[in-house]
């Protein structure tokens, strides 16, 4: 089965429960993990959405190297971030990144080119998913 579509089930459940689009979550696992269940970075995100351990304990995954605990958590997270930016996906994305204190600090976007290549990577996803069900 392809990589991309493994966790279809999950990400269709998380994006029901938040009120998210599932490209949306599929596209940020695809950025964070090449969805790879077992991924840590060097920071010590975790999982498919690589969520960091604080970030984890906060919406209540046990295991992040658990694929539903993950997405949920990840696509809860995502859905507070989007609500605390009015809907705007690419500061919301942008939070998921770099952290919502670093995008408070800078009151947009921050201008570190990790996170702007990050929300490209992210938007571009999305757009090319939309271009490709059409």
């Amino acid at each position: 089965m392809d990589p991309r579509h493994a966790y279809d089930g999950i990400v269709a459940e998380a994006a029901d429960r938040y009120d998210l689009d599932p490209l949306l979550i599929r596209s940020v696992m695809e950025a964070e993990s090449a969805f790879d269940a077992l991924a840590i970075s060097p920071v010590g995100a975790r999982g498919l959405m690589q969520l960091m351990p604080d970030v984890a304990e906060e919406f209540g995954v046990d295991d992040p190297m658990d694929p539903r605990q993950n997405i949920m958590g990840g696509a809860q997270y995502l859905k507070q971030l989007l609500d605390a930016h009015r809907g705007n996906v690419k500061v919301a994305l942008a939070s998921y990144n770099a952290g919502p204190g670093t995008v408070a600090k800078y009151g947009a976007i921050p201008p570190l080119k990790e996170t702007r290549d990050y929300v490209k990577k992210v938007t571009g996803l999305i757009a090319g998913a939309h271009a490709n069900s059409d």
